[in-house]
């Protein structure tokens, strides 16, 4: 989407197979980790080197584990660990590494947060990272104050992404396409215009899900 709005796009994931066919003469695919803060950093420095500016980041890396803290029902404890460093260590070191370009471009940083870190989930540590999403934006913002630069997280309900658990399977969910629209929506938006949060939903979603 962000390609046909003429933009250059570099895509990153740690498996980045399935991205290949995505590759062109604006569209780059790297291999990048974002537990790894050397890794993270290690590819805004490529970018720059690459193409010399920075003017949009978007932070969407994450993972979920079912989690409860009452019962032995979910995944053990030891897998946590991983969930917890990419969702929330992942967008901060994201941002730090991207800020000084950012800085320099007067460009637009945006977090994929979730619904799920807009309300109480009982036993689910999934959405208190993305609680946590939520805060690390307004700090972000907060500090941004003054350079030019644009915080905005965004906040889906459930989307179809390949990874939805079987529980749900029958719920009503997003296309990744709907919140492809909406990180365009607040990135289209004038250099004056802060879009600091969205929140999209499917149709039907409950509010507690």
């Amino acid at each position: 989407m962000a390609e046909r709005d003429g933009y250059r796009v570099v895509l990153a994931a740690r498996d980045v197979d399935a991205l290949r066919h995505r590759e062109g003469e604006d569209v780059r695919v790297r291999a990048c980790d974002v537990r790894s803060w050397e890794q993270v950093s290690g590819l805004f420095e490529w970018v720059l080197a690459e193409w010399g500016r920075v003017d949009v980041v978007l932070a969407n890396a994450g993972v979920s584990v079912d989690t409860s803290f009452t019962t032995d029902d979910g995944d053990p404890p030891d897998t946590w660990t991983d969930m917890v460093v990419t969702n929330v260590c992942g967008p901060a070191f994201t941002a730090r590494a991207a800020m000084p370009a950012l800085i320099a471009s007067r460009g637009h940083l945006l977090l994929t947060g979730s619904a799920s870190g807009r309300g109480v989930r009982p036993g689910n540590l999934y959405s208190a990272t993305k609680w946590a999403v939520t805060g690390l934006a307004q700090g972000l913002r907060a500090e941004c104050v003054g350079t030019g630069v644009r915080v905005t997280v965004v906040q889906p309900g459930l989307t179809d992404t390949g990874c939805v658990p079987a529980s749900r399977a029958g719920d009503p969910k997003l296309a990744p396409e709907d919140v492809g629209r909406a990180v365009m929506y607040a990135v289209s938006q004038p250099p004056g215009v802060d879009v600091n949060e969205i929140l999209v939903r499917p149709v039907g979603q409950a509010a507690h899900r």
